[in-house]
């Protein structure tokens, strides 16, 4: 698309899966896309998995990312949901080792502390950061969509120190990792 890194950020979900690609050029960041894929409750729960896993599919062929981060989940006590959620984070993850896509797993404080400078930040501040490091007009929406912009944020953060080790593994194997 432009020359820079690209990554696909995505904030899991069953009813909605955020999704958002950015690329960073040098210290230039920029928003190419984002938005949700979401699905019918009136669909039978594999009928969902398998629209999100189509769908999203067709995003990462249109956006060929260099890799992805999908935020890692934290449940209280809802149980059941966390069950649905998991599994629709397992489609996103299949579709990553299909794809041959490092994935970086960032914690919901780790996205923050890196959109932020703090991993207290509340959801609006994310929200703002997001706009506000992305240049956008507005704050991008749905929820999900602005989500999936911080994890992408996060993951670009991230990306020297979480793959170096593998990088040098790689160089060291001739090119080869396990």
């Amino acid at each position: 698309m432009g020359g820079g890194r690209l990554c696909l950020g995505i904030d899991p979900g069953l009813a909605r899966v955020g999704y958002g690609l950015v690329e960073r050029q040098g210290s230039r960041l920029r928003a190419l896309t984002y938005g949700c894929v979401e699905t019918s409750p009136k669909l039978p729960f594999t009928r969902r998995l398998l629209y999100i896993y189509e769908a999203l599919g067709e995003q990462l062929e249109h956006c060929a990312p260099d890799f992805m981060s999908v935020e890692r989940l934290f449940f209280g006590r809802n149980i059941t949901t966390a069950e649905f959620v998991w599994q629709a984070r397992g489609v996103v993850m299949l579709l990553a080792a299909r794809k041959g896509l490092p994935v970086l797993e960032p914690k919901p404080n780790q996205i923050k502390l890196a959109v932020c400078g703090t991993g207290g930040a509340d959801k609006t501040q994310v929200q703002r950061m997001v706009q506000r490091l992305l240049g956008l007009d507005a704050i991008p929406s749905p929820d999900d969509a602005a989500d999936a912009l911080a994890a992408a944020l996060a993951g670009l953060a991230y990306y020297d120190s979480a793959f170096r080790p593998e990088a040098e593994l790689a160089a060291a194997s001739g090119g080869y990792l396990p």
